[in-house]
């Protein structure tokens, strides 16, 4: 099979630049990038496809490092094959998965099960976080740091009850763990002596509008801070997930290169997009762990995302049937889908001129390569893997049923238009998407991660 393509015609976005330009991809790899047209003189294979990209925006494809795809134990929300064909149609070419599955991917060997479904099945590259636990450090020392992406710490419980909450469990994850460690950060006793108060007044009908009243502003930077204290007092690598308050950010530093940090943060699209005003019209569509705030919160989650406090724009793409989101709300999972549409909403952003594209491609695609030391991944240089998405500024279209792919069926954002639209996606070199159309005989890759030296 000819997997060669010319793309030509492309508004190139890169390392902060932005020119027209073409892209030459074979074997796997970008093999030429040119500004303008290509050279009269440089000679393509037979049969390579030619793509007029119709200045179209052509982007690295997006690194997700925060999905939870449901697989195994939990496929009639979501698998492996349907997730991350929706993350391709969203432009989104590698992922890393959570370890909240049943069972809990809590041991190398849980782990190493999920990689091979994942070679058969995913469409995109993936990794998988291994989860920890109050008693598995055995598990997290021998972890492989080339070829996991991290550790998962829940230090508030979430979807899955994977709660660590042994002070001296933490100590030694903090300690001893080769791998990232990624953090839930929520303070589990301010939660439950909320939802004890809630309780206690409405009963079983707590409005979806109160989320943000139970997991609180307090329980986030509580417990964020013991997190931050922890990866000092060991020289940890830490990474504060879905980030959900301003104040947090004061944890956070923006006075050196990302590659340096030893503390670095994230923000999801939700938290970006919705604010505590929303639940009033979609109730617990948006409920999340930790839970969407207040709109003062979203805007100074958006001005980090400029400042350079938060490194990086996730997803936390966790779908669950829509009938589990109808359930009272001590029974309603938290959580939705989002990766299908991740890349179109930080579009709508750039098109409402609060981000830049340079903007987006840094905090998308190029940071998650550098934060995680990702092997050939996340920009648009010779030699390296050619995962790619082309997408149309100009393409409104309308979130809705017959146009959702997540198994779940279901979206928060069902009614939004989008003005933007993803055209083609890439993933190591194979049009595994091309304007609505799948290639479901090309599977994603595992990511591979260059072991940084450790600190003097």
């Amino acid at each position: 099979m000819n997997n060669s393509f010319y793309i030509h015609n492309a508004l190139i976005v890169n390392e902060g630049e932005r020119f027209s330009g073409g892209i030459f991809l074979s074997n796997g790899l970008i093999s030429e990038i040119f500004k303008g047209n290509a050279p009269a003189s440089f000679s393509m294979p037979a049969g390579t496809s030619i793509i007029d990209a119709k200045q179209k925006y052509l982007l690295p494809g997006v690194i997700d490092d925060h999905v939870h795809f449901r697989e195994p134990g939990l496929t009639e929300k979501g698998d492996i094959f349907t997730e991350s064909r929706a993350a391709v149609a969203g432009g989104v070419t590698s992922y890393m998965e959570m370890p909240n599955t049943r069972p809990n991917a809590t041991t190398l060997e849980i782990l190493e099960e999920k990689f091979f479904l994942a070679s058969q099945k995913s469409l995109a590259n993936y990794s998988f976080f291994l989860g920890a636990t109050n008693t598995n450090i055995s598990e997290i020392e021998q972890a492989d740091p080339a070829k996991i992406c991290g550790v998962k710490l829940f230090m508030g419980a979430s979807t899955g009850n994977m709660l660590v909450d042994d002070p001296e469990a933490l100590q030694d994850i903090f300690a001893k763990s080769p791998l990232l460690i990624a953090v839930h950060a929520e303070e589990e006793s301010i939660i439950q002596h909320n939802l004890r108060e809630f309780t206690a007044i409405y009963g079983e009908d707590i409005p979806a509008s109160s989320h943000p009243m139970i997991r609180t502003e307090e329980a986030c930077i509580r417990s964020s801070e013991k997190a931050v204290a922890l990866a000092i007092k060991n020289n940890s690598r830490l990474h504060l997930a879905h980030l959900s308050t301003a104040r947090e950010l004061e944890l956070l530093q923006n006075d050196r290169p990302l590659s340096e940090k030893r503390i670095t943060g994230e923000v999801c699209i939700h938290h970006l997009w919705f604010d505590d005003r929303d639940y009033q019209d979609l109730g617990a569509s948006i409920k999340w762990n930790p839970a969407i705030k207040a709109s003062m919160d979203r805007e100074g989650l958006f001005a980090g995302l400029l400042n350079n406090k938060i490194d990086i724009i996730a997803t936390d793409h966790a779908p669950h049937l829509k009938g589990e989101k109808n359930n009272s709300y001590t029974s309603c999972p938290s959580g939705g889908p989002l990766i299908q549409h991740s890349l179109v909403a930080m579009f709508g952003f750039f098109q409402l001129g609060k981000i830049s594209v340079e903007t987006i491609v840094e905090k998308m695609c190029h940071a998650p390569a550098i934060l995680y030391h990702i092997n050939n991944r996340g920009f648009i240089r010779k030699g390296y893997a050619a995962d790619l998405v082309l997408v149309d500024p100009d393409d409104p279209w309308t979130v809705a049923t017959e146009n959702i792919l997540y198994k779940c069926g279901w979206s928060p954002f069902e009614g939004v238009t989008f003005k933007s639209r993803v055209t083609h996606t890439w993933v190591n070199g194979n049009l595994v998407y091309d304007q609505g159309k799948f290639d479901v005989t090309q599977k994603g890759e595992r990511l591979g991660f260059e072991v940084p030296q450790p600190p003097g």
